[in-house]
Formats: structure tokens, C-alpha cells, sequence
């Protein structure tokens, strides 16, 4: 079985819906990294040095390589990465091994045999 990682950089204030919008999709879990900080094509606003900019959230999600692109296009849609600019961005990368998902590889296994 072959896994990729999506990581999605979103609003802290959508998170929660994210992770839900996610599970709904297939994945097994997620990993949330609080208080990530950036910036995009346009710096944010500051005043006095204060920065205006809501706090960022980094959520991790390791799926199923069948199941990825549905999820990604799931966290696009849910989040409205494309309809509004700073929602937010994800994307995916291979993941050549990984250990501890022994447990969920037999719902991965089923989930994907229904989709294919």
C-alpha cells in the first residue's frame, strides 16, 4: 500500500471543518501544528507593527495514494481555497515508507476496493 502526504496550511478558525471534511473524504486521522505563521503574495497588513493576519494551522494528513486527490480536492472545496485569496493552500507529496499504520491498513484496503 502507497501513501502521500497532504499538508494544508488554512485559517485556524477553519481547522475543525477541515479535519471533518477530510474524514468524510477518507482520511484516517490528521495532525494539526498550531500557530504556524507566513505570509503570500501579499504581505499582510500590520498596524504598529502588530501583525493583522489570523493565525495559520498546518494539518497532516497521510492517506491512501487512491483516496488523495479526492481528499485534496475535498479540503480545496471545503475550505475555499480558490474562492477567496489567504484561505488558505494544501498539497500532497509522495511518501516512499511509512511505519504505524498497520492498524488502519485494513479500512484503507476496503475503502479503496469499493472505490476502484
Amino acid at each position: 500500500m502507497h501513501f502521500k502526504l497532504i499538508i494544508a496550511v488554512v485559517e485556524d478558525a477553519d481547522t475543525d471543518e477541515l479535519v471533518h471534511a477530510a474524514r468524510a473524504a477518507g482520511a484516517t486521522g490528521a495532525t494539526v501544528l498550531n500557530q504556524a505563521r507566513g505570509e503570500g503574495m501579499i504581505p499582510a497588513k500590520t498596524f504598529f507593527g502588530l501583525d493583522l493576519e489570523s493565525q495559520r494551522d498546518v494539518i497532516l494528513l497521510l492517506v491512501e495514494e487512491h483516496l488523495s486527490r479526492h481528499i485534496l480536492e475535498t479540503l480545496a472545496e471545503a475550505g475555499g481555497f480558490d474562492a477567496r485569496p489567504g484561505a488558505g493552500i494544501a498539497f500532497q507529496v509522495d511518501v516512499e515508507d511509512a511505519v504505524g499504520v498497520l492498524i488502519q491498513m485494513n479500512s484503507l484496503q476496503e475503502r479503496v476496493e469499493e472505490e476502484l
